[in-house]
């Protein structure tokens, strides 16, 4: 079994819990599906999200073994990203306890919990009127900057997230209001629990990731000279030198975006 609390997290807990005590917890549900729970708690007045793994089930391994998809398994996978991402300064969530029981891969109990990063706002929310009402053109190209920044960090080190849509980048209010710098602007990276992890990034993957973030920024008013920042930014290289050496990248990340775009809307 692994288990692992921070200190913080026994401060507000007021104590040590056990595995079984924090696989009860229950709270505010943001997302269940058949063996994973997503929800918000407190303790003490402070917020944690917890998610709780019931084993994913021989048929879930066996179908992304049919794909040659190595299977999310639990908590495990989001622990290990957290880890991997703040090890490399990228904002995500604060680690507040982990922990994995069992010996069948396919039943096994498992949990992640983190401070909580609220009152906040996903990229998604913020510029949902962008298209009408613009944003201050020096925040857009600071966030333009941090975005691409931050996914040409994870992909130059071998991770790829494989949902890299903007709704999972989140602004912390408190510290977008008390901001005096714009280039000191944070953004927080979330949903980490299909990353993957390999000494070196494949090209397919790199496509999927930056394909997603271009499909959800598509709509939101953004120009063409926008995504030549991100290009600029992502790359860290003269924008010049990457479109004509890293042309058909780039050719491939629109495709697939526009296929994104294509495919109907699922009730």
């Amino acid at each position: 079994m692994s288990f692992e609390l921070s200190n913080k997290f026994k401060e507000h807990w007021a104590g040590s819990p056990s595995f079984d005590e924090l696989m009860a917890l229950d709270g505010e549900v943001y997302r269940q599906v058949a063996r994973r729970k997503t929800f918000k708690f407190s303790l003490q007045g402070h917020e944690y999200f917890a998610k709780l793994h019931k084993g994913v089930g021989w048929a879930e391994i066996i179908k992304n073994w049919l794909l040659l998809r190595k299977p999310v398994l639990g908590a495990v996978n989001e622990y290990e990203a957290i880890k991997a991402l703040s090890k490399l300064g990228i904002n995500t969530m604060t680690l507040a306890a982990y922990g994995q029981r069992g010996t069948n891969p396919a039943e096994l109990d498992s949990f992640v919990i983190t401070e909580s990063l609220e009152p906040a706002l996903s990229l998604e929310d913020l510029s949902l009127n962008w298209s009408k009402q613009p944003p201050e053109p020096r925040l857009k190209r600071a966030l333009i900057k941090c975005v691409a920044s931050m996914s040409g960090q994870l992909h130059r080190n071998g991770i790829n997230h494989r949902d890299l849509y903007i709704c999972h980048f989140l602004l912390k209010q408190d510290e977008l209001t008390a901001l005096s710098d714009i280039n000191e602007l944070q953004l927080y990276l979330i949903d980490l629990h299909r990353v993957q992890m390999r000494a070196q990034l494949p090209r397919r993957w790199q496509v999927k990731d930056l394909a997603a973030l271009y499909f959800s920024s598509m709509d939101i008013g953004l120009s063409q000279r926008d995504f030549l920042r991100f290009i600029r930014a992502y790359s860290g290289r003269d924008l010049a030198t990457e479109l004509t050496e890293n042309k058909r990248l780039w050719l491939d990340v629109e495709r697939k975006a526009r296929l994104l775009k294509s495919k109907p809307v699922k009730d």
